[in-house]
């Protein structure tokens, strides 16, 4: 059976000056401090904040509540100005569905006509898989600062695991956009893939290892530190140091060896993961790759990234003038003003700037790009897809 369709639910604005609940409009959700940290009173709030200091608005209302913040004669109350303030910092926003679709047709057309069209893709294309991400509301690197900031941890709903600590990535499938991106490669219409994701779901998907640039390493991959020879697993490399000499990293002082040693013939050299932690460098080989293909771009798909983590964020600047760039994601961008761009030529908009999650985007991309028979039996296909990553996959209770 196919997925079902994206249903986007009725949003429930927290404004207690709208308190409507109105579908097909665009949205803002929020996190910020728990009500009772900062000792607001309920009675004087403008907001109905949940416990957790969770909140949505409509987009509209998002707007007219941080512009009365900044007037102190609207009557908000320095506890809820901070709450806001706060919040403000990892607001997620959502594009309404008929947006979504508009947009969906463009970047379609954009596809079809490009020569050389790469994907650049962060954290955000696999929280559906369950993988947490890292700077949006509740983040890793988001609840790490709040903690700080109020010297507790938060609590409450849509708590992710920090760190993806207690994620068995073993047990993670490819999401609606690693098969589309998949299929548009087998298509023809897409010819690289750069990722800043080590959970290995781009390559359990099928995209092959000449076709995609792992930047930050891959969790299911080993190599060897005296002759570079590469081994994909079924099974999460982790560093063990209870039968191997322990070598901590001259870089992010991290022990890289993985308890196994070299299979090839003669080498017997120690295996490692291949993940690039903070303070390491990139590997070479990917590195030249993804810039290889990235000069040749004329179209860059940003997805579920923040953009914020170089020198691979540089890597989608450097496709052919003007870049054309779609940016799908939660959270605005530095790079947002390059998808609003005017071609002086056609004086039509380069780009193209979504706000939301990439699995609806991309399921209206693929009804615009496939016919509606070739797309019902690609959608149906999941399930034998399914069997084929859980043969990849040792399996973890």
């Amino acid at each position: 059976m196919a997925e079902a369709p994206v249903l986007l639910s009725a949003v429930v604005c927290q404004y207690k000056q709208c308190g409507q609940d109105t579908a097909g409009e665009d949205r803002t959700e929020v996190r910020t401090f728990e009500p009772e940290q900062t000792g607001l009173k309920e009675t004087k709030a403008l907001v109905n904040w949940h416990a957790s200091g969770d909140a949505t608005f409509h987009r509209r209302c998002w707007v007219e509540l941080t512009e009365k913040c900044k007037r102190t004669e609207d009557g908000v109350s320095a506890e809820e100005i901070k709450m806001i303030k706060e919040a403000k910092k990892t607001a997620e926003y959502f594009d309404c569905d008929e947006r979504v679709k508009s947009e969906a047709k463009r970047v379609s057309q954009m596809i079809m006509t490009s020569s050389h069209c790469i994907a650049f893709t962060g954290a955000g294309i696999s929280t559906s898989a369950g993988i947490g991400d890292f700077r949006g509301k509740t983040g890793k690197w988001t609840e790490k600062d709040r903690a700080k900031a109020t010297g507790k941890p938060t609590k409450g709903k849509g708590k992710r695991p920090k760190g993806n600590k207690g994620v068995i990535f073993e047990n993670l499938r490819p999401t609606y956009t690693h098969e589309a991106l998949c299929k548009l490669l087998q298509m023809g219409l897409l010819r690289y893939v750069i990722s800043q994701n080590t959970d290995g779901l781009h390559r359990l998907s099928g995209i092959p290892r000449d076709s995609i640039s792992e930047l930050h390493g891959n969790s299911f991959h080993e190599k060897c530190e005296k002759c570079g020879a590469r081994y994909e697993r079924p099974y999460r490399v982790k560093s063990r140091m209870e039968n191997v000499v322990p070598k901590k990293c001259k870089n992010c002082r991290i022990n890289h060896r993985t308890g196994r040693k070299c299979e090839r013939k003669g080498c017997d050299g120690y295996l490692m993961n291949t993940i690039i932690n903070f303070g390491d460098d990139l590997e070479d080989e990917p590195m030249d790759r993804a810039s290889e293909h990235a000069q040749k771009n004329d179209l860059v798909l940003c997805l579920g990234t923040s953009l914020t983590v170089s020198p691979a964020n540089e890597l989608v600047e450097e496709g052919k003038k003007p870049v054309r760039m779609l940016i799908c994601n939660r959270q605005p961008t530095d790079f947002d003003p390059m998808c609003y761009k005017i071609n002086s030529e056609t004086k039509s908009q380069v780009g193209s700037r979504v706000f939301g999650d990439c699995d609806h985007l991309m399921r209206e991309v693929m009804r615009c790009i496939l016919p509606q028979d070739a797309l019902q039996e690609w959608e149906d296909g999941r399930e034998d897809r399914m069997k084929e990553y859980n043969k990849q996959r040792e399996p973890v209770d």
